[in-house]
């Protein structure tokens, strides 16, 4: 995983805020979506979220080779 599952919880929750201002400031553009248009737009958003974070980290460094305990401090 590309990021913590805590750290994932938390990017998705920030996503209901973030989906209600951009209705507000799309409104005043003149551009106004439905509820129904911000899930999907949210859900598209949450899918592209979900997505990144479970595809492999790039690098040849496996796991344990980044987890240090604290006996090799």
């Amino acid at each position: 995983m590309r990021i913590s599952k805590a750290g994932l919880l938390v990017a998705l929750a920030f996503l209901a805020p973030i989906l209600v201002e951009l209705r507000t400031v799309l409104a005043w553009a003149d551009i106004h979506l439905s509820v129904l248009e911000t899930v999907f737009v949210g859900a598209i958003i949450a899918a592209g979220l979900l997505l990144w974070a479970f595809l492999p980290e790039d690098g040849d460094e496996t796991t344990s080779d980044r987890d240090v305990s604290n006996s090799e401090l």
